[in-house]
């Protein structure tokens, strides 16, 4: 960062407003509404502070249907600054208090809304729950088949609770996730707030189209919804698009059944899949599938598999399938 931008950074922090949203933006993704409920002043008003904030670098804002959401900014000399801004702001001022206390009220609100939405589709859940292996031993095979090694950026496609997140957060340097239900994003942000996983976002996304750059990602995550997509194929070639050179690919969903219900009664696409429609999808985008990992349990056997895409310089044989 040179002068010039750090004395931008400067004057975009350098208002008492500012100062606030800065640190409540620190501490949760927050939408204008929201903003200001929390501090008592007009909307218009906070609209401009956010906006000369977001000009200056120190705050993202992304949308989600018709609302807006803005978090500190992420990655960037600007980013840095701001988090200097927050981390110099006295944390026992009153007004800091009061807007932390009026941001807990927000928070508790967020909790009940994702209590109520999960007692409204629990029983859909449990009885998914009961046909397959508990999701304790899926969680410990994932990360037993990722391995020790650090990740600096992952993508979870259709992230639903945010459960991916929560559990691979702590080794990440940046985690995303990505769904089109607007209610599951409002559960999953309750629940990376809850695990103070603020290294960790979700968006509004659709897993045929990721909003995303080519080759943003080391890692794309997957994980129990392959079977709802029309063009499953699709996915992981949009996967492949934005994962890194080197960057690997779980897939984690059923293997091949033929419990048609789920069909029917839980808008299931695709009853599983079979190893070999598995490794002509990623052959197809360009990467490499190593063997299947298996976890039976009931009528559902949960698999998972991981693909590669090779590093830069490495050639083979797969169709190279990046975006203008």
């Amino acid at each position: 960062m040179n002068l010039d931008e750090y004395m931008g950074a400067l004057r975009g922090a350098a208002e008492p407003t500012r100062l606030r949203l800065l640190v409540l933006c620190a501490a949760s993704e927050l939408t204008v509404s929201e903003l200001t409920q929390i501090l008592g002043q007009s909307q218009p008003r906070v609209s401009r502070h956010l906006k000369l904030m977001v000009d200056a670098g120190l705050l993202e804002r992304f949308r989600e249907g018709t609302w807006a959401f803005y978090r500190l900014a992420q990655g960037t000399d600007a980013s840095r600054a701001a988090a200097a801004f927050v981390d110099m702001v006295p944390a026992d001022d009153p007004v800091i208090r009061r807007d932390g206390d009026r941001l807990a009220a927000i928070r508790s609100e967020r909790e009940a809304a994702a209590t109520a939405y999960f007692r409204k589709n629990a029983a859909h859940w449990d009885e998914i729950r009961r046909l397959r292996v508990d999701d304790g031993e899926v969680e410990r095979a994932v990360l037993d088949v990722l391995g020790d090694a650090a990740v600096g950026t992952l993508l979870d496609i259709g992230t639903g609770t945010g459960r991916m997140l929560s559990v691979l957060g702590p080794r990440v340097r940046r985690g995303l996730g990505i769904d089109r239900s607007r209610e599951m994003l409002s559960v999953a942000r309750a629940n990376l707030e809850r695990d103070g996983l603020h290294n960790c976002s979700v968006r509004l996304g659709d897993m045929y189209g990721i909003n995303a750059e080519s080759g943003s990602f080391d890692l794309v995550t997957v994980h129990l919804v392959l079977h709802y997509a029309d063009q499953p194929g699709q996915v992981i070639a949009e996967a492949r698009r934005v994962l890194a050179p080197g960057g690997r690919l779980l897939v984690v969903d059923f293997a091949a059944h033929d419990l048609e219900h789920l069909r029917d009664e839980h808008a299931h696409r695709r009853l599983g899949f079979s190893d070999a429609e598995m490794a002509a999808w990623c052959r197809a985008a360009g990467l490499s599938l190593a063997p299947a990992r298996a976890l039976p349990g009931g009528p559902l056997t949960v698999k998972l598999w991981l693909a590669t895409r090779a590093a830069e310089g490495v050639h083979g044989g797969s169709a190279r399938l990046e975006r203008a």
